[in-house]
């Protein structure tokens, strides 16, 4: 999984990770993870997030990273985290894109938005 794990209160136990695979970030078709997100700076991320916090210098989370048994942060106060997942996209320049439902969340979806005047068709 990587040094470094994100957790955060969401229905669909979905958390954010380093990999120690860097080399799937240079794929353009990034699912290797099972409904996770890997992270490709968490190191940066981890910085960032702790920053403020005096408790959390930047050696004391490079050791919790690199040590041989898991560490647990709590932070002081809350972030919020979006997760959005989108199957279509409209560029600038009003182009349209469709991407792969890897999740297969659009039959559901369309089901909600359409009831059942219009449905997708496969």
């Amino acid at each position: 999984m990587g040094l470094v794990k994100f957790m955060f209160p969401n229905p669909n136990d979905i958390y954010m990770h380093d990999t120690p695979a860097k080399s799937l970030f240079e794929f353009e078709k990034r699912t290797f993870s099972h409904g996770c997100i890997n992270v490709k700076e968490a190191k940066q991320l981890a910085l960032h997030i702790l920053k403020d916090d005096p408790d959390w210098p930047a050696d004391k989370i490079e050791s919790a990273m690199n040590g041989g048994k898991e560490t647990t942060c709590m932070l002081k106060r809350k972030i919020p985290v979006y997760i959005g997942y989108f199957t279509c996209w409209v560029q600038d320049n009003g182009e349209v894109n469709f991407f792969p439902d890897v999740y297969d969340r659009d039959q559901s979806l369309d089901k909600l938005i359409y009831n059942d005047a219009i449905t997708m068709k496969d």
